[in-house]
């Protein structure tokens, strides 16, 4: 999700166009002066709200759906290039105009397609893209938008396990990153580095997972909820290392700051890797605690974390002897949802949870 270190009238409009509102009904939506959003329109990076203001504007953006923030960083990008920013003017004129307003909008898409695990459809969209035009083409909008598409697919190979290799999460990561930093975007630069750093997780590669999250949990080109995911993520390394105590603090100072940040979901997640630390422990008590928590307060409906959630619920489950039998119940079914969908990974997790217990 987009951040933003510190507002200008620039990226206040970029808000505003993203929201698709008028100057009239984007004063109303953050509830200042008609005159105040005309300044910015006016004077864009040459004036900067109040802080009181641009706590709101904070506010907004954070509560703005992924379609928003994806068309927020559209506009604020061609901002940065162009020096101006307008619904219309900042798109590239040539052929590729009206091609551009449609990638944006299949991105949207690929977005709600890949939170549903719908990978066949998202993996079309992307590609539809992503096999059109070579990057060395294409202007500063079009790279940005073949990046963000490139890391969307890092995302969809990740999830369906796809971690090493040519056509791997990794690549394609490495690939968005390169971009990033050619378009000079620090803070998406930053996110593809925790991207891989989770690769390196996922590939067994601990320790050097573990020094990357360590780095990015105090990076301040990553906001506040990605800081405390890295910081989250340290404790999944140390607990799969087996420092299970330690990870234990270092996973509840992360949930503290979810709680902090009113962040939810994932609250939720660091309560499922809390028990899974205290499962480590021995401690079968807190470690049920804990993900019955989890179970509680999920708000997601993706797949792939109610497969992870039900396959944290079932190890800790089959630890005790008594209720063995349901934690093989719960572990079969985490493994049908994870076949349905895709999710090799997770189905390679189950079954070594499987032969370990």
């Amino acid at each position: 999700m987009a951040t933003v270190h510190h507002w200008t009238g620039l990226e206040a409009r970029a808000l505003r166009l993203a929201l698709r509102l008028s100057v009239r009904a984007f004063a109303q939506h953050l509830g200042v002066g008609i005159r105040t959003v005309s300044k910015w329109e006016k004077l864009l990076a040459a004036t900067e709200p109040r802080q009181d203001t641009q706590a709101i504007l904070d506010t907004a953006l954070t509560r703005s759906s992924a379609a928003v923030h994806l068309r927020f960083e559209t506009f604020r990008s061609e901002a940065g290039r162009s020096g101006q920013v307008s619904g219309r003017g900042s798109t590239p004129s040539g052929p590729r105009v009206w091609e551009y307003e449609t990638w944006t909008d299949d991105l949207d898409r690929a977005v709600v397609a890949l939170s549903r695990q719908n990978f066949a459809f998202a993996d079309n969209l992307l590609n539809r893209w992503l096999t059109r035009f070579p990057p060395t083409e294409l202007d500063d909008k079009g790279r940005y938008l073949f990046a963000r598409s490139t890391a969307l697919m890092g995302d969809l190979q990740r999830d369906q396990g796809a971690v090493l290799g040519p056509l791997s999460a990794q690549h394609s990561y490495a690939v968005a990153r390169s971009l990033f930093a050619q378009l000079g975007i620090p803070r998406r630069v930053a996110q593809l580095d925790l991207s891989l750093a989770v690769v390196s997780e996922m590939s067994g590669k601990l320790e050097a997972a573990a020094r990357r999250y360590e780095n990015l949990a105090v990076d301040d080109r990553l906001s506040r909820r990605d800081r405390a995911r890295a910081r989250l993520w340290v404790g999944t390394v140390l607990s799969k290392e087996g420092s299970h105590e330690y990870a234990a603090r270092v996973m509840l100072a992360a949930t503290r700051e979810f709680e902090d940040l009113t962040e939810p979901e994932d609250w939720s997640v660091a309560h499922q890797k809390l028990a899974l630390a205290h499962r480590g422990v021995g401690d079968l008590p807190q470690a049920l605690h804990f993900i019955d928590i989890a179970r509680s307060t999920g708000t997601s409906d993706s797949p792939i974390q109610q497969v992870r959630l039900e396959t944290a619920h079932g190890h800790v489950l089959l630890s005790d002897p008594a209720t063995r039998n349901d934690g093989l119940h719960v572990l079969n079914g985490a493994a049908k949802v994870a076949a349905m969908f895709g999710l090799r990974h997770q189905l390679r997790s189950i079954e070594g949870i499987r032969m370990t217990c």
